[in-house]
């Protein structure tokens, strides 16, 4: 129980530090240097549908959905129909789940994964200004530049791999009904999965 309560300490104080976002307003802009060098920023990809999906390697949550071969199926789909996929490593150095350029390149090579870019957000900023606080916490900007959609992945906050059959896949629904000129119908959810551990805020 007091492990229960130091834990939801630990997330408030989290969730004050990173405040969400407005859903249908403007989305936080960035500018950050992917697995290759490249710097991504958020206006290159005006005109565009983006998804931005947090990644920690070594979370259970995340690995169920790709040991599976289930994300890298929806990346490509989606990628296939001109959305811009892009995963985010918020992880500051040294902290678990971080990854250099190198390691991050043999990781995504390793796991057969191909999103448009992996973003190093080892400083954290990116995260920040979109309230993440676990890996598989989900955000889409439709074409407009708005935030559509900010949330968990699933209906499924469980780690064995059969929950994903008939789960309901938020971003699956979100990114169907932008496409379809819709308003997205269920735009916020609880996000799931493994603690982000960003790098201490400079002063």
């Amino acid at each position: 129980m007091r492990a229960w309560l130091a834990l939801l300490g630990i997330l408030a104080t989290w969730a004050a530090q990173t405040p969400m976002p407005a859903l249908n307003e403007l989305a936080p802009r960035f500018s950050v240097a992917d697995e290759t060098g490249v710097v991504r920023s958020l206006s290159d990809y005006r005109g565009k549908a983006v998804v931005l999906e947090w990644h920690t390697s070594s979370c259970s949550y995340v690995n169920k959905h790709y040991r599976t071969g289930q994300m890298q199926r929806l990346q490509k789909a989606w990628m296939d129909r001109g959305v811009v996929w892009l995963m985010v490593n918020s992880s500051g150095k040294d902290a678990p789940g971080y990854l250099t350029s190198e390691e991050s390149r043999a990781y995504l090579a390793e796991r057969k994964i191909a999103p448009t870019a992996m973003l190093l957000d080892a400083e954290g900023a990116v995260g920040r200004a979109y309230g993440a606080l676990t890996a598989l916490h989900f955000a889409i900007i439709d074409a407009a530049g708005r935030l559509a959609y900010l949330g968990a992945i699933d209906d499924q906050p469980r780690v064995e791999a059969a929950s994903l059959a008939g789960a309901t896949n938020y971003v699956d629904r979100a990114l169907t009904e932008l496409s379809q000129n819709r308003p997205v119908s269920v735009p916020r959810t609880e996000p799931y999965g493994c603690s982000l551990h960003y790098a201490p805020l400079k002063l």
